[in-house]
């Protein structure tokens, strides 16, 4: 047990998905998982670890932000030996070619700052993708079918953003869309030597304002969830 999770040695498997909201958490456990049990209920933050197509696999909670999913991506990685960390969560879209309900695979994340800055200093890191989990799950994504972009996304510190000039800099350099917590992700994996990947479906669409509706999200993010665990254990 550590401060934020209260499972057991032994109880969270070595590839973990990382949703922000707890409950889509529980809807992935009961959703793809055989055998599924909770393993975490700290500060309502659910974990499961089940069993996907005879592969343990547990899914976790992680928070919005970057500082909630450091926490959880630390304990997991130093606590309970995670060796493969998967975000799936939601992004908004930044360039045209981009479309609500694609997925995203994220191959690099900037950003303003991270928990890591004290680290790096005056360095400024560039954070990525394992590259090893990103090529299986551009392949996992064509074979069901999907329409995969692959490159770089912006992690931002803030919500409600309000820098229209920095959303135009970022869309003139390619950046496809915008979330809250792949870079820190993709600075812990790298930090201790683990696998790291944001595979991220598109709900909402910076240029167009065009967005998913609260009940047809749940639908639209099976998709990302299968695209990681085939990823995950190619």
């Amino acid at each position: 047990m550590t401060v934020h999770i209260g499972a057991n040695p032994g109880e969270i498997a070595e590839t973990v998905l990382l949703p922000g909201d707890p409950l889509r958490a529980e809807w992935v456990a009961q959703t793809f998982l055989d055998d599924a049990e909770c393993v975490n209920r700290v500060r309502g933050m659910y974990g499961f670890t089940g069993f996907w197509k005879g592969h343990r696999v547990s899914v976790h909670g992680s928070g919005m932000g970057m500082p909630s999913l450091s926490i959880y991506a630390n304990e997991l990685i130093r606590d309970y030996g995670a060796k493969t960390l998967i975000r799936i969560g939601s992004c908004g879209a930044m360039q045209q070619s981009v479309s609500v309900r694609d997925v995203i695979l994220a191959m690099t994340a900037s950003s303003l700052s991270t928990p890591s800055r004290g680290i790096f200093r005056e360095l400024n890191f560039a954070p990525c993708a394992d590259y090893g989990l990103l090529r299986a799950a551009a392949d996992a994504a064509e074979r069901i079918g999907a329409k995969p972009h692959v490159g770089g996304i912006y992690s931002a510190d803030v919500f409600y953003d309000e820098r229209p000039d920095l959303n135009e800099i970022m869309t003139r350099h390619g950046i496809l869309g915008v979330e809250m917590e792949a870079a820190e992700l993709y600075n812990l994996a790298a930090r201790h030597g683990v696998r790291a990947l944001a595979v991220l479906t598109v709900s909402d669409h910076l240029i167009t304002q065009e967005a998913l509706p609260a009940e047809d999200r749940q639908s639209s993010f099976a998709e990302m969830v299968e695209i990681a665990l085939e990823a995950a254990f190619a």
